[in-house]
């Protein structure tokens, strides 16, 4: 079955794709309902610490551009699969894998971090909100990371398959890691740039 010959919805997009939509629809209410709450309770702890007495801006600017890099391994994974390059999809998916690898491995030190200047997440409401958020969106990469390893992996016993055929699939993987990566944008905005400009 080639790319073009996809079962498609009356909107005109693949059925695959527009449930995967859907699902990112449902996402984006949840990921809203916990920044929500992260900006309802800003400033509202009374004891510390606080944020500006944990956050290192360096660590979490580099391990936001790590992310933010892995996005565009994740283009040039698509393309790979799209032009039939069989090595190069495999190459950018290790790499887009790896920037996930390693954004979890900055949130891990990050976390541990924190835990020894004394916020946990009972700690006090900062602690909570920011574990809880910062939190379901590292599960999200975690997940994104299973993901894409899972594909590569199959990549090694279904070569044959790894062509424009399978374009749709890596696709609906690349909006998954493409959505991770703006909510991670909102929530670097939301959670870290604004505690140092208000």
């Amino acid at each position: 079955m080639s790319a073009q010959t996809h079962e498609h919805s009356v909107t005109g997009i693949p059925n695959k794709k527009l449930i995967f939509w859907m699902f990112l629809a449902s996402d984006c209410m949840f990921f809203g309902s916990l920044i929500s709450t992260y900006i309802v309770y800003r400033g509202r702890s009374i004891v510390g610490p606080y944020p500006l007495d944990v956050f290192d801006a360096n660590i979490t600017t580099i391990s936001t551009f790590v992310l933010l890099m892995s996005s565009y391994f994740m283009v040039l994974t698509l393309k790979g699969v799209n032009d039939g390059k069989i090595g190069q999809f495999r190459l950018w998916c290790a790499m887009t894998a790896l920037g996930g690898l390693t954004f979890l491995g900055f949130q891990a030190y990050e976390f541990t971090h924190f835990v020894h200047e004394g916020l946990t997440l009972s700690r006090n409401v900062f602690g909570s909100s920011f574990f809880v958020l910062t939190g379901t969106h590292g599960t999200h990469v975690a997940i994104g990371v299973l993901w894409l390893l899972s594909m590569l992996t199959l990549s090694f016993f279904r070569k044959d398959e790894f062509g424009p055929q399978k374009s749709i699939d890596v696709e609906i993987m690349g909006l998954y890691w493409h959505f991770v990566d703006i909510v991670w944008i909102i929530l670097f905005t939301i959670v870290y740039l604004a505690e140092y400009v208000f």
